[in-house]
């Protein structure tokens, strides 16, 4: 087939399965036709695989024609970059750094976004520029100003955007300080994700303005967050939905090896227990997110063995305490072993049951509050707050 063809084909297919999952809205159809997501796609990429977190192998236009095709017009993320442009080659990289997004996501966000024309808007990550370029097509290349923290790709996505026929400002820069030379704005999106939001963001927005944004705990969980910002200098707003992003460059954290946090041989300093909470429980989406608003500066890592079996690690950022779980298939109690100032299974069990006792509410329940002073994340009503991040 044609590449003309192939882009009718995938075109077609992949817009009626963003309308049928109810993603894709009348308000944006017109943009997404107008601006071809093959546009903004380079020829080397990796396509998301499973859950959309973990990546297959490398897709060359030049090589697999087909397959990049296929690859584009599937509802799946395309990492494009990976260790800040230092990766070369076709292997993958040790931490992708940008991509061209799922397209569910993309216009889910963009619906959440709620922009119309005349509306003025702040891009956080440019990206490959195809979110930049719907949102020209929408509201005109004069109200949208776009930034992203690497020079190659703000480049690359400024020719695709030239070429495709739209002019926003295009800034390299910190998102993480927003671009207040373009302020105020109507409307501010991230395309990453952050786990303390940006006061900047807020001061540089109207009253009444929105703000959407993936935000997750440094435990782990993410959801996309809808702000309104009021005449007060605060912004706030439920959770819209499950996410997974790549972080805001200034919010990446290290994370040290477990051998790190050992004093000494097995346990090292280490004292054993035992409980019924399975490490399976702490580990879906949505439980990550309830621990990590509530236990704050802990992550987990696992170790899988060959048997099915593994070991659940939790460390502290500070690297002053660690725990494991182990987990092996059939067994109904498992061995914890604990050591430094924070019982980190205690304070991250201690949390799930708290979620539990709510019963379990999902991303929608939870909503966050960001004022001058820092953030706040709440249930149900801002009057009843389950952790400050």
């Amino acid at each position: 087939m044609s590449d003309k063809h192939e882009a009718e084909v995938g075109r077609a297919r992949l817009a009626s399965a963003l309308t049928a999952n109810g993603a894709l809205t009348d308000a944006w159809l017109p943009s997404f036709h107008a601006v071809p997501r093959h546009w903004f796609v380079p020829a080397l990429v990796w396509p998301g695989q499973g859950d959309g977190v973990r990546q297959g192998e490398a897709v060359n236009r030049h090589v697999d024609r087909a397959g990049w095709w296929s690859a584009v017009y599937s509802d799946i993320p395309l990492t494009t970059q990976w260790d800040d442009g230092e990766h070369c080659g076709t292997g993958r990289g040790t931490t992708p750094t940008s991509s061209n997004s799922m397209p569910t996501m993309v216009f889910s966000m963009l619906a959440a976004l709620s922009a119309d024309p005349g509306h003025r808007v702040l891009e956080i990550g440019t990206g490959t520029g195809w979110n930049a370029a719907l949102l020209s097509h929408r509201l005109g290349s004069d109200r949208v100003v776009t930034v992203d923290v690497d020079q190659d790709t703000s480049t690359e996505a400024r020719l695709r955007l030239n070429r495709a026929g739209f002019t926003p400002t295009c800034v390299v820069g910190d998102g993480f300080d927003g671009h207040p030379a373009g302020a105020p704005y109507d409307r501010v999106i991230a395309t990453c994700s952050v786990r303390e939001l940006p006061y900047a963001w807020v001061a540089q927005s109207r009253p009444g303005a929105v703000i959407v944004a993936p935000w997750g705990p440094e435990y782990g969980g993410e959801a996309i967050a809808r702000l309104t910002v009021g005449r007060d200098g605060t912004a706030s707003g439920r959770f819209v939905g499950s996410s997974a992003f790549m972080r805001l460059r200034r919010q990446r954290t290290s994370r040290p090896h477990s051998l790190e946090y050992l004093s000494g041989p097995w346990p090292a300093n280490g004292t054993r227990s035992s409980t019924s909470l399975s490490p399976e429980a702490v580990s879906s989406w949505p439980a990550m997110f309830a621990v990590g608003v509530q236990v704050p500066g802990v992550f987990p890592l696992v170790e899988r063995y060959a048997d099915g079996s593994y070991t659940l690690w939790l460390h502290d950022t500070a690297v002053t305490s660690w725990a494991t779980v182990d987990r092996e298939p059939g067994r109904t109690a498992y061995e914890v072993v604990q050591s430094g100032p924070r019982r980190l299974w205690d304070e991250v069990g201690a949390a799930w049951h708290r979620w539990d006792a709510h019963g379990r509410p999902g991303f929608d329940r939870f909503g966050l509050t960001v004022s001058p002073d820092g953030q706040a994340v709440w249930l149900d009503d801002p009057d009843h707050p389950v952790g400050a991040a």
